[in-house]
């Protein structure tokens, strides 16, 4: 199975890819670069091939670039049957701490609506669109139980939570959010757009309020993401996506 692992920027592109063994190679597409790994040394079809692309910040950008190369795939021939956004994250305190792995059993987009005297109304409510998709079931639990991720609803937002206001908002609206983040919804969209399962795995780098860049902490983040994917990669190479 061909699978891409979309994160936003290049430093959590190379913490996943620090859990592969050997160098990619490089395969440029009009959406960025594709770094490609091999995640065993068996030959085909027995060896999962994951391309790794640091798709950019914020869903529109993710959204297109993951559809770009999930076009070139099907182009090729060899469509993903799997699509993983991953990178860091925002954590809603006390349920995801820092440095702590969250898996989204829903991927939400937090801030698509409008805004209206009584408060937020999602854009379903309008009559429009999703702003919900779930990944594989069987695929959450199983990678939970290898990487010791909590599971819950992880938030896709335009604009980083900066106060302890709007967190509480969030979580008023999302009982279950664990996290927020910028990409999620929107690879899941293009992986939608494909009829690709997607999955999102994040790790905590500073927690969903006030915005204090001396508190966050990136770099532990960065590595328990490394840590994860090496956990991960045999749950997704075991993995059958046509079993009930």
């Amino acid at each position: 199975m061909r699978i891409l692992v979309a994160t936003a920027v290049p430093a959590e592109r190379d913490a996943v890819a620090r859990a592969f063994p050997g160098p990619a190679t490089e395969s440029r597409l009009p959406a960025g670069t594709l770094h490609r790994f091999r995640a065993s040394a068996h030959e085909p079809p027995a060896g999962p091939e994951y391309d790794l692309l640091a798709a950019g910040v914020g869903p529109a950008l993710a959204a297109a670039s993951v559809a770009g190369a999930l076009t070139a795939a099907v182009l090729d021939g060899t469509p993903y049957g799997l699509v993983v956004s991953a990178g860091i994250a925002g954590g809603f305190a006390p349920d995801a701490p820092l440095g702590s792995l969250v898996l989204a059993d829903e991927i939400t987009a937090a801030d698509l609506g409008a805004e209206t005297p009584d408060g937020f109304l999602p854009v379903t409510d309008l009559g429009f669109g999703t702003v919900t998709h779930h990944p594989p079931r069987d695929l959450v639990r199983a990678a939970a139980t290898a990487t010791g991720a909590r599971t819950g609803t992880v938030l896709t937002v335009s604009t980083v939570t900066g106060s302890a206001g709007r967190a509480a908002e969030l979580r008023a609206r999302h009982p279950r959010a664990l996290a927020e983040a910028m990409e999620g919804f929107g690879v899941a969209e293009a992986a939608a757009a494909h009829a690709t399962p997607v999955l999102e795995l994040r790790a905590v780098s500073n927690p969903v309020g006030p915005r204090d860049r001396a508190a966050w902490r990136i770099g532990d983040a960065l590595t328990a993401l490394t840590t994860a994917f090496g956990k991960l990669t045999p749950v997704l190479e075991s993995w059958n996506p046509y079993e009930p």
